[in-house]
């Protein structure tokens, strides 16, 4: 769904909304995130997401929240439940062959109904298939028993992949199911964290499977690979629900003025050309807004770093230069800066040194960046609602660290320019 705004009279704005090619208008008064305003001149007649309206929090383009993602990966497991049922009922034999045939009519349904291959269900049911006939075969159970072991490792192997190297192999391979899809860096570092949980919880349960294969009964073994298995991604479910519901919403809380913040749209001499609310700018990757960075050393020559509290809508929980913030509209260079190390450090500045000014650009938004450098030794008073803590790196501990989503991707192009006029 795209919505298009433009004005009419009276404070009114005409609203196209284009659901499956039908154009639906409507005019009605725009009140974003709890306040009215006019929209600036950049937002109309251009398509904004739903998501920076109404603050959505799904995957954009798939419409798929965390829960989801993960009731969809546990239906994966579908033959080897089905299975579990009729071999209890009927015996192994007939068990296989309806866990086979079940597996078989869900990879066509997903086939026919979203128009991909899921090469997870078939995957899962073609390994049925081999480990059962093995065991039937040789009149020994074993083989079968160890079916779910070996789909978790293979799972448990790309999660601690996922999870603990600079490799992102899960989004890599959610490609091939969502298309051009782009994440932004709250979802990504969102499914890292889910990923690491992921992987401590099914190492658990793939080693419950083998042992209880190898040493306890059937009777355990079957809950240990079925029911156990649901019981593990419902606790997952209803932690990451009171985690989105209560935890995040409380933390969002705290920041009654994050989403109410305009600032200037400019060219890239600075020059200004409009204004639009934080939330808009962050989802059009060619509004250039101005921001202010300070990069504090202390007399020992390290180099002081914040770590991005969660509710930041841009690179939560990374490490960033000590102090960065945008400039409200308006607001001039010199104040901007004083302003955050205010707020974010307790900092009263003097004698700072100008380094440069450049544009930065990603995927996500597009920066005019002054930047800013001071030798300071402190004290500093953090600012929880904004950092989540902070404190002086080595430049041997950053350059060991960079390209491994510990800092913000813009603080390492900063390093990396610092380095180039040899201030480090």
């Amino acid at each position: 769904m795209t919505l298009y705004f433009s004005q009419v009279p009276d404070g009114l704005f005409l609203c196209k909304m284009y659901i499956q090619n039908v154009e639906i208008c409507q005019q009605f008064r725009i009140h974003i995130i709890n306040y009215a305003y006019p929209l600036p001149e950049q937002l109309l007649l251009h398509p904004i997401p739903l998501s920076a309206i109404f603050g959505l929090h799904f995957f954009p383009g798939t419409g798929m929240n965390r829960n989801e993602m993960l009731k969809n990966f546990a239906i994966g497991f579908l033959p080897i439940f089905i299975f579990i049922i009729a071999d209890e009922i009927y015996g192994t034999t007939v068990g296989l062959i309806v866990a086979v045939i079940s597996g078989l009519l869900y990879f066509i349904y997903y086939l026919f109904r979203f128009r991909t291959m899921e090469k997870f269900i078939l995957f899962d049911t073609v390994l049925v298939a081999a480990m059962g006939g093995i065991s039937l075969a040789l009149n020994n159970a074993l083989f079968f028993e160890l079916k779910p072991a070996i789909v978790e490792m293979i799972l448990v192997v790309l999660l601690g992949i996922h999870a603990f190297s600079s490799k992102p192999v899960l989004l890599m391979m959610s490609k091939r199911y969502m298309g051009e899809t782009e994440f932004i860096p709250e979802q990504t570092r969102m499914i890292r964290q889910l990923s690491r949980l992921l992987f401590f919880v099914m190492l658990f349960h793939t080693m419950l499977i083998v042992y209880s294969a190898f040493f306890w009964s059937k009777e355990a073994w079957a809950f240990i690979s079925g029911g156990l298995f649901y019981i593990l991604f419902g606790l997952i479910l209803a932690g990451q629900w009171i985690y989105l519901k209560f935890i995040r919403k409380s933390r969002a809380a705290a920041m009654p003025t994050a989403d109410r913040e305009i600032f200037d749209i400019v060219d890239e001499e600075g020059r200004v050309k409009g204004r639009a609310p934080r939330q808009a700018v962050h989802q059009h990757p060619d509004w250039i807004h101005p921001v202010v960075h300070l990069h504090l050393f202390n007399n020992q020559g390290k180099l002081y770093l914040q770590k991005r509290a969660d509710g930041k809508d841009i690179y939560p929980g990374f490490w960033d230069t000590a102090v960065g913030g945008h400039m409200h509209s308006g607001e001039t260079v010199e104040h901007a800066l004083q302003r955050e190390a205010k707020e974010e450090l307790g900092l009263e500045i003097r004698n700072v040194k100008p380094l440069f000014r450049y544009i930065m650009r990603n995927e996500f938004e597009s920066e005019l960046v002054h930047s800013f450098m001071v030798v300071y030794n402190g004290p500093l008073k953090i600012n929880r609602q904004e950092i989540e803590t902070g404190r002086f790196w080595t430049i041997f501990e950053i350059k060991k660290a960079l390209g491994k989503d510990i800092f913000t991707p813009n603080f390492e192009q900063e390093f990396a320019m610092l380095e180039k006029l040899k201030i480090i």
